[in-house]
């Protein structure tokens, strides 16, 4: 007996099939060889990194909790708890931002500042080795314009976009 759902739904080719399976294959990797890299060399996962990296982009090294947890595609609560082992790290300080009590702020302290630069050129090392170096500049091309596509669909609102990568508006 066939179902409606058996109808309806548009199955993946065997070239497709693999494709998929090959970038499930990338999405659960690449994380785990980030995450043993970063805790091999800076005590950390990956998702602290990304954390402290993005208070580091910006001018004060401070960001909202919500817009932090948006950059880092992550749940508020999740946030939380890894800001909580942060600050007990003395990694970062979380306030209430005097302009409107109800916001918290997240601030990367000098020794989250310290920390985040000393790991960065070992995960650039990484990230060159895994991503950038092992394929040609024409694919690396081809990969962001393929990124930006799957992206329009997974962020049509660019909210976990950082604001300091779009150029600055013309006078």
């Amino acid at each position: 007996m066939t179902s409606d759902a058996d109808l309806s739904t548009r199955w993946l080719s065997p070239e497709q099939r693999q494709v998929w399976l090959d970038m499930v294959r990338v999405l659960t990797r690449l994380p785990a060889s980030l995450d043993a890299q970063l805790e091999r060399d800076a005590g950390m996962n990956f998702y602290e990194y990304h954390v402290l990296s993005m208070l580091s982009e910006t001018e004060q090294r401070t960001l909202s909790v919500s817009r932090l947890a948006e950059l880092t595609s992550s749940s508020v609560t999740r946030l939380s708890n890894v800001a909580k082992r942060l600050e007990a790290r003395g990694l970062l300080a979380r306030v209430t931002d005097p302009a409107d009590r109800r916001v918290t702020l997240a601030t990367l302290t000098d020794a989250g500042l310290a920390a985040v630069t000393a790991a960065a050129p070992r995960h650039v090392t990484i990230v060159r080795r895994l991503i950038v170096d092992a394929v040609t500049p024409a694919q690396l091309r081809q990969l962001q314009a393929i990124q930006q596509r799957i992206l329009a669909e997974l962020d049509p609102g660019a909210v976990t976009r950082p604001e300091w990568l779009d150029p600055e508006p013309a006078p």
